[in-house]
């Protein structure tokens, strides 16, 4: 490759064409969704928003949620607030995710799209705790969402919250 092809290659993938095209499996998650939750073992009812945008010049997919009404038993947080960031890791190109919420809670995740329309964020099992996992699916223009936790010594994950909405725009 000449040194010119090798500029104008390097040049192209730092632009945010290049960077919007690293969003390409996760594509159908991005824009502003509704949701509300219909299960899982957190018994609780929850209606909301959340919007999975680029940010950064594109080199994130940053997850914001807000909830505009909740009831639950006393043991779940209606004033819950959390962040999602997504990004390529540089070595492997991989999607990684880093979750925070003012509970203190971080959770790293490995991505993988298995089909063009799902994602699954799942937490590294070796770590100390519950493992976890996030599931996305869109079916028929309608977002399914999951937030699952497999305790120690379990084989299975059992659903925490469970939702579904259509996107706003």
């Amino acid at each position: 490759m000449t040194l010119r092809k090798l500029a104008l290659a390097s040049w192209f993938c730092s632009s945010s064409l290049c960077a919007q095209n690293a969003w390409k499996p996760l594509a159908f998650l991005i824009g502003t969704w509704e949701a509300t939750t219909h299960g899982g073992s957190a018994q609780a009812a929850v209606f909301g928003t959340y919007s999975f945008l680029p940010e950064l010049r594109n080199h994130i997919l940053a997850r914001h949620s807000t909830n505009s009404g909740c009831t639950g038993p006393d043991a779940f947080d209606c004033a819950h607030g959390d962040l999602l960031y997504v990004y390529q890791d540089p070595g492997s190109q991989s999607y990684k995710a880093i979750y925070f919420d003012n509970e203190g809670h971080v959770i790293h995740y490995d991505v993988s799209t298995p089909t063009t329309a799902t994602a699954i964020f799942l937490s590294n099992s070796s770590q100390l705790g519950p493992q976890y996992r996030l599931m996305y699916e869109l079916k028929s223009a309608r977002m399914y969402g999951k937030f699952e936790m497999r305790m120690p010594g379990q084989t299975e994950f059992k659903a925490y919250l469970e939702w579904s909405g259509t996107k706003k725009n």
